[in-house]
């Protein structure tokens, strides 16, 4: 029940910031819910997909979304997923846990380290279209391999390679991320195993989420917000690191 209730924050994290919804809902569904890793990574991107989708409707409505940015990021991304999508299943939970979580405190330090300015636009730097593809499907490649969305990664990438605000940036993240989590699930479906009708119930409940978090995010301050919520995923990931080397030391001492 609690998770549940909880699955709400992550529709309002996707909607206020544009991104940072999968670390939420792998959390909720792995140690609230009880449900095992690889099917919370397939559960994680459909969730995350689908509330994305409904946050990118939201924010086109006031003109945040820029069509042309997300099918050039999102293309090659689609790909990535598509393929890391075959990989998740070779691994262990603890194995895929840990690649997350250090993932994520990686990501976490490195968004700390690199301000971000919240003016209208940022400076262009490096707009090599090379390094947009390689971005975009690495970037793609760890949505489908863990249930990553990418949001946080998403908006900077979009910011230097086409010159977004940060609002535009919000509102065209979530449609690329809609789009590397339909193409994950394609590759996560061919090995079944979802609880679709717990996937229903944490779908529609942060979906709601969404609504509030679109609406506030025009209302808030998003350079505060987006700096709070890193220290916040880098205290979650940390949790989920030392739980995994303590479970994979109790494994490994058996």
């Amino acid at each position: 029940m609690i998770g549940l209730i909880l699955s709400a924050v992550i529709g309002i994290t996707l909607g206020l910031i544009g991104g940072g919804g999968s670390i939420i809902a792998l959390s909720i569904l792995i140690y609230i819910i009880g449900i095992k890793t690889h099917q919370a990574i397939v559960m994680s991107l459909a969730v995350v997909g689908v509330v994305s989708l409904i946050g990118a409707g939201l924010h086109s409505q006031r003109g945040s979304v820029k069509l042309r940015a997300g099918i050039l990021f999102s293309g090659v991304g689609m790909v990535g997923a598509y393929l890391g999508s075959h990989v998740t299943h070779q691994l262990s939970s603890i194995a895929l846990l840990l690649s997350f979580s250090s993932l994520k405190m990686v990501i976490g330090v490195l968004l700390l380290m690199k301000r971000y300015t919240n003016q209208n636009t940022i400076a262009l730097q490096s707009r090599s279209k090379l390094k947009e593809v390689l971005t975009s499907l690495i970037i793609g490649f760890l949505t489908g391999f863990l249930g990553v969305g990418g949001g946080l990664t998403i908006m900077p990438a979009l910011m230097i390679f086409h010159g977004l605000s940060s609002k535009d940036a919000i509102g065209t993240s979530l449609l690329i991320v809609t789009a590397h989590c339909g193409a994950g699930m394609l590759g996560h479906l061919h090995y079944g195993n979802i609880d679709f009708r717990m996937l229903m119930l944490i779908t529609i409940i942060a979906i709601d989420g969404t609504l509030i978090g679109t609406a506030l995010s025009y209302r808030a301050s998003l350079a505060s917000l987006k700096k709070w919520f890193v220290v916040f995923v880098i205290a979650v990931a940390l949790f989920i690191t030392v739980k995994n080397y303590i479970a994979l030391y109790k494994q490994l001492s058996n």
